[in-house]
């Protein structure tokens, strides 16, 4: 068996590498960074940890937890604090609650007793007939009614995609709900099915967990495992078909070398596919739709705080921005809340995010003017009264693939393109969902599909 080249060292290149391990395959990572884990990165820094990505991995039973457990992860990873159960949204500039319970439904100000009244119709609606291509936007004003749409599922698509709803097609973002619908005709009826068969099969709930030193544990454990097989700072420069072969040349330590290979598995981003040289490759073109998943730049800025200078007391997970609200963040995460020692004793850590579709403009600030921005709207509505104590910003200038329109025609892309070119695999989370689950799961699939 011969050695799999793996263009990209990001989760899905990672988890590809390493399911080839374990079938006795010898394989080559080739990774143009200085890390592994692609936009999973975690830093300490003056006693905070930041989060440069995702900042929690969602276990549900099945999957996930059993890789991690493979991994001998499992029993390192720590539980989100109970309080994180906890969200708010922003309503005429005033943080509110998101309903958990019917009580605390009826007596929220949230929504308005019409937009109540609209949501409570949902069970007794019918199966949408034309869903194949629906947004998630159309299919919550569908079920659901404007308000939720614009309070509810339009700031969730900001927190998940730095997106809007109108931008994404329901099927391929939430493949869960899509189906729920197609199963149970109503999500509220679906939903309580689904609670009631998991309570029964005595199935656990969905946790939310991180690592001490965060989640770039995943991606370092799995780095570790491969050794001097994996080459960081090594950026791939050309792809060359060569008979029934392949040519990957590529630079380490300012020089150009080549390796041979009759298999190549490549996971970059969407975006970096036309930064290599491709020769020979057989319907070619399809690279341009494979490369078109629309990425916008997204800020993170994390903000560190004495914590009696916060009046508010950040018991939750964090808060989302409705676009309706005309603020200039889409939302707040508190992640000193959300998992312990992530700031130095008597202080706080909030993470905020800027730009995306909603606003990209707002990312081309300078670093101080981005803190500032961020320091000035967090003052509103956290009751914040000094001065942050520590401040760092990562800039993504091309951040999450969003799954529009035009994601059937990508996929179509990349299975012509498998097809069309022996030994060639396309992986990445613009192929297999952008959630830490799909691309663990995604990954895997991808060698039990070809081979």
């Amino acid at each position: 068996m011969g050695r799999t080249i793996i263009v990209g060292a990001g989760l899905c290149g990672l988890v590809v590498a390493r399911t080839c391990r374990d079938e006795g395959r010898e394989v080559l990572v080739l990774e143009a960074g200085g890390y592994p884990g692609g936009v999973i990165r975690s830093e300490r820094r003056d006693g905070y940890l930041i989060e440069h990505g995702p900042n929690t991995l969602a276990l549900r039973a099945g999957h996930a937890p059993d890789y991690l457990e493979q991994m001998g992860l499992l029993e390192d990873a720590i539980e989100a604090n109970p309080e994180a159960k906890k969200r708010f949204l922003v309503r005429e500039g005033q943080l509110v609650a998101v309903p958990v319970s019917a009580s605390s439904f009826l007596n929220s100000p949230l929504f308005s007793i019409v937009g109540k009244l609209r949501l409570l119709l949902e069970p007794l609606l019918p199966r949408g007939s034309d869903r194949k291509n629906e947004s998630v936007a159309d299919f919550f004003m569908r079920r659901f009614g404007r308000e939720v749409r614009d309070y509810a599922a339009n700031p969730f698509i900001a927190g998940v995609y730095a997106a809007r709803p109108e931008t994404l097609v329901l099927r391929h973002a939430f493949p869960a709900i899509y189906e729920i619908e197609g199963k149970h005709r109503s999500l509220m009826i679906g939903g309580i099915k689904t609670a009631k068969r998991r309570k029964r099969e005595g199935l656990p709930k969905t946790r939310l967990v991180s690592f001490q030193e965060g989640l770039a544990a995943l991606p370092n454990r799995l780095a570790e495992e491969l050794g001097d097989d994996l080459k960081l700072n090594a950026p791939v420069r050309k792809i060359s078909r060569d008979g029934d072969n392949w040519k990957v040349a590529f630079e380490e330590a300012g020089e150009l070398k080549e390796e041979r290979t009759d298999r190549i598995v490549c996971s970059v981003p969407a975006h970096a596919l036309k930064s290599i040289e491709w020769e020979g490759l057989a319907e070619s073109e399809l690279l341009n739709t494979l490369a078109s998943a629309p990425h916008y730049p997204l800020a993170v800025a994390q903000l560190g705080f004495h914590r009696e200078d916060v009046g508010h007391p950040l018991d939750g997970f964090g808060f989302l921005v409705p676009e309706k609200e005309n603020l200039r963040i889409l939302g707040t995460l508190f992640s000193s809340t959300l998992f312990p020692k992530r700031a130095p004793e008597g202080h706080v850590l909030l993470t905020t995010f800027v730009g995306g579709e909603r606003q990209p403009d707002l990312t081309e600030k300078s670093d101080e003017g981005l803190c500032e921005l961020v320091l000035e709207e967090l003052q509103g509505l956290l009751d914040m009264q000094g001065k942050p104590t520590f401040r760092n910003l990562v800039r993504w200038p091309k951040a999450i693939p969003l799954p529009d329109s035009g994601q059937d025609n990508r996929l179509k892309a990349a299975k012509h393109l498998q097809d069309a070119n022996s030994g060639l695999e396309l992986s990445g989370s613009h192929l297999t969902g952008v959630s830490l689950p799909a691309c663990l799961e995604g990954a895997e699939s991808l060698l039990s599909e070809n081979g």
